[in-house]
């Protein structure tokens, strides 16, 4: 591989790292709630966010000189739009606990906050094997292995919406934590497109 092409797989790499420290800070956000420091929770989570559009944005300077690429530029633009969404919603679920002035934290939250972790750490492990692709003997089964986590994340999205609705006395507090696990589904969906985009760049270049 030429030593200018490190950069994307590099920079792919930063990103996921990024997102592995979002969703364990998302996880200790929420199991040490307090709806009084949510601000300064706030500016801790943008700041992994803002971390991760300064690395988009080297890569759409990378790409938009670059002549040539170890893949498709356009796959490439891709992944990075994907992995900066991660961090995205990884932040959104935070601002929607402020939005909706969220007091006490449901116990599926934090349940989906580590299924979150797991999902990011498998994103690291896919991208340090990214760049020998087309060697890699793990590369397919951490693949197939995001998916198991996705999976996991929307049955567990079925039963909390589920008893989310049984038990419902406010209207407004419900309607609150629907919007919230919707955050956390999209989230575990964004981590399985990454995978899914990777997987699509592997098939296009063996």
């Amino acid at each position: 591989m030429a030593k200018g092409d490190k950069f994307y797989f590099e920079n792919f790499s930063e990103c996921a790292s990024l997102a592995k420290k979002a969703a364990a800070y998302l996880v200790e956000c929420l199991e040490n709630y307090d709806v009084n420091n949510i601000e300064k929770m706030l500016d801790e989570m943008h700041a992994f966010e803002h971390s991760a559009d300064m690395k988009k944005h080297e890569m759409n300077e990378m790409l938009a000189k670059a002549f040539v690429t170890p893949v498709d530029r356009e796959d490439l633009d891709m992944m990075s739009q994907q992995l900066d969404t991660v961090l995205d919603l990884l932040e959104e679920v935070l601002q929607k606990l402020y939005i909706y002035n969220i007091q006490t934290i449901e116990p599926a939250a934090i349940e989906y906050s580590r299924h979150l972790v797991k999902a990011c750490d498998l994103l690291c492990d896919i991208m340090s094997e990214f760049e020998n692709f087309k060697k890699s003997k793990k590369l397919h089964s951490l693949i197939v292995e995001e998916n198991d986590v996705e999976e996991e994340c929307d049955k567990l999205y079925l039963a909390t919406m589920h008893e989310l609705t049984k038990k419902s006395t406010d209207v407004l507090v419900t309607l609150s934590w629907y919007k919230i696990y919707d955050c956390f589904e999209a989230c575990s969906d964004a981590c399985e497109h990454v995978s899914e985009c990777v997987g699509s760049i592997v098939m296009k270049n063996t």
